[in-house]
């Protein structure tokens, strides 16, 4: 799977990187439709520090995108609450696929 990166207000991390492959890796494992992925990394100011750093993350499959976006205090966080939303949507588009 391919997997693309763009960065807005943020520098360009290696680490942060790594952990989005990772979990989409796995995800990808148990979702073998997955086709790509484009990650989107983006820093807002905000007043709370709760969030502020965005995780969108698209995910390309035959006919469809799915696509998930979390706002959090850390991109790690946001990444974790992202994926989890995505690996949601996957099972949702499995189960619509094997009824058809």
């Amino acid at each position: 799977m391919n997997i693309n990166f763009e960065y807005k207000d943020v520098t360009a991390s290696k680490r942060l990187e790594e952990l989005v492959t990772e979990k989409l890796n796995k995800l990808e494992n148990k979702y073998d439709f997955m086709v790509g992925a484009d990650v989107y990394f983006k820093k807002e100011n905000t007043s709370s520090p709760d969030s502020g750093m965005h995780c969108d993350i698209r995910i390309n499959i035959p006919k469809s995108t799915l696509y998930a976006s979390t706002s959090k205090g850390s991109f790690e966080a946001a990444i974790a609450q992202t994926t989890s939303e995505l690996r949601s949507q996957l099972e949702k588009k499995k189960g619509k696929m094997q009824t058809h």
